[in-house]
């Protein structure tokens, strides 16, 4: 008996609770703002892809000679690696067979990548004119991780300062006098890698050519946006 009331006891204010939540008026008064700064920065890590193709009428010499062009290529990317400014990993090494127009295997195919980047832009631009085995395939530029980090809390201040002077004119432009922030997020974009440009097959004309590089520029942008909760004071 004892226990059948204490639970209709509770389901009552669990009613009541739920009613009383229900009817509580919507918040007035409250206006939702954004605000966005961007800080520009110069790309600082270069990227460079080496690539060469062979083909032939037996699969183990094309990939024997692509093995030998790769080989010599790395060997000299390597004597200027260093980690963090020159980065040296091969890339796709793929081998397939090519068949006649009327059917049946004509040959066989194959290509060899290296890419090389790093923040060590002259190094590697001066790198590209002693491989001689390899082409160059595609070049572009990006924004490292640290140079961004640099710049990210200066332009996540000017995202917050331009948010909260925004606030404070919607306010008064309402005919408050002052705001309180209700919620807030902070959101900061992460420039991606630009894609490499592709370039026509061709090798230095001469020996330690370098090849010839501007980094260009990226933007680093914060945007901040919230609601705000307007009042005479």
């Amino acid at each position: 008996m004892f226990a059948a009331a204490r639970t209709f006891a509770a389901c009552m204010t669990f009613a009541v609770a739920g009613a009383s939540a229900q009817v509580q008026p919507p918040p007035q008064n409250v206006v939702a703002l954004s605000a966005s700064a961007t800080v520009e920065v110069t790309k600082d890590v270069l990227t460079v892809a080496f690539s060469t193709s062979r083909e032939g009428a037996d699969a183990g010499a094309v990939q024997s000679q692509l093995k030998q062009a790769l080989d010599a290529a790395l060997a000299e990317a390597k004597k200027v690696a260093k980690p963090g400014q020159v980065d040296v990993q091969t890339g796709n090494f793929s081998l397939y067979p090519r068949y006649l127009p009327k059917g049946g295997l004509g040959g066989w195919q194959g290509s060899a990548e290296l890419v090389v980047e790093g923040r060590d832009i002259t190094g590697i631009a001066q790198l590209t004119g002693r491989i001689s085995t390899m082409t160059i395939a595609r070049v572009g530029f990006s924004l490292s991780r640290e140079a961004r980090e640099k710049v990210d809390a200066d332009v996540v201040g000017q995202a917050i300062a331009k948010f909260r002077s925004r606030a404070e004119s919607v306010s008064r432009q309402f005919g408050f006098g002052t705001y309180t922030i209700r919620e807030v997020s902070v959101s900061s974009n992460e420039p991606g890698n630009v894609p490499l440009m592709r370039m026509q097959a061709a090798r230095a004309a001469a020996a330690d050519e370098s090849l010839p590089v501007e980094a260009g520029k990226a933007n680093v942008t914060a945007t901040v946006s919230g609601s705000v909760q307007m009042s005479a004071k």
